[in-house]
């Protein structure tokens, strides 16, 4: 993926890694296209910024990626660049006799098939475009799970495996297929204190990494790793998957 001169729709592009992705792309010469379920903060983040524009969407409605799809043919028909970053997050703790499925039955519902009816969505336009890119936001997690986020880890892990089938499938079109395992970055997809955790990577910090990695090209087997991710995502083959697992899920 060239890091300039593109179109790029960004999903859960107001807040989180996907906003700091979209101002690092934008800031390159893109033109950027965030997503959002609030059209009013869309136009606070995309006020006066020439290059910056807002659509709303519930990533959740088959019918809004439908309008979606419709909308990008008719203004934004060189679209070649999706950031499927939307997701959600919630603990579980499937002991209590309260729980039932229907917090992960919304995370599938985001974090599952949103990605996967967006890209359906957007393919064909993106299939028509020299170079296009994929760029879907899995997790670290989807290697060594938090038991408390079950949903959301294995909502991952599907991702990942995904995402391998598509890249391989996409190879002669050809549309590159890229993946995001961010590290524990200070968002509030677990809520405010996860913002402001001493423990979690800087937002900043973690995008300036992965532009680096694009810039370089350095993304083997098309893996986005910042240097935070690898020791996790190579827990298994290096024999430290118990180790790493016990360690992030105390007994």
């Amino acid at each position: 993926m060239n890091t300039t001169g593109n179109t790029i729709l960004v999903t859960g592009g107001t807040s989180g890694i996907g906003r700091a992705l979209a101002e690092a792309l934008l800031a390159r010469g893109n033109r950027v296209i965030v997503t959002g379920r609030r059209q009013a903060l869309l136009d606070q983040i995309t006020a006066n910024r020439p290059g910056f524009f807002g659509i709303p969407l519930d990533i959740d409605d088959p019918a809004a990626l439908s309008r979606l799809a419709d909308e990008v043919r008719a203004r934004f028909p060189e679209l070649n660049v999706l950031v499927a970053n939307a997701g959600i997050s919630q603990a579980e703790d499937m002991t209590a006799d309260s729980w039932d499925a229907s917090g992960a039955e919304a995370i599938v519902r985001t974090n599952v098939l949103g990605v996967l009816r967006v890209t359906a969505a957007l393919l064909p336009v993106l299939k028509r475009q020299p170079g296009a890119t994929i760029i879907a936001t899995s997790s670290n997690l989807a290697f060594v799970p938090r038991a408390d986020f079950p949903a959301y880890c294995a909502s991952k892990a599907f991702l990942h495996s995904w995402l391998q089938s598509l890249r391989h499938q996409l190879r002669k079109i050809p549309v590159e297929v890229l993946e995001l395992a961010p590290p524990y970055v200070q968002t509030e997809l677990t809520g405010a204190g996860q913002a402001s955790d001493p423990r979690a990577m800087p937002v900043d910090a973690y995008v300036a990494e992965v532009m680096q990695l694009l810039e370089r090209r350095d993304h083997p087997r098309g893996e986005l790793l910042v240097e935070r991710d690898r020791a996790r995502r190579w827990a298994e083959r290096d024999g430290r998957y118990e180790a790493t697992f016990d360690a992030m899920n105390p007994r």
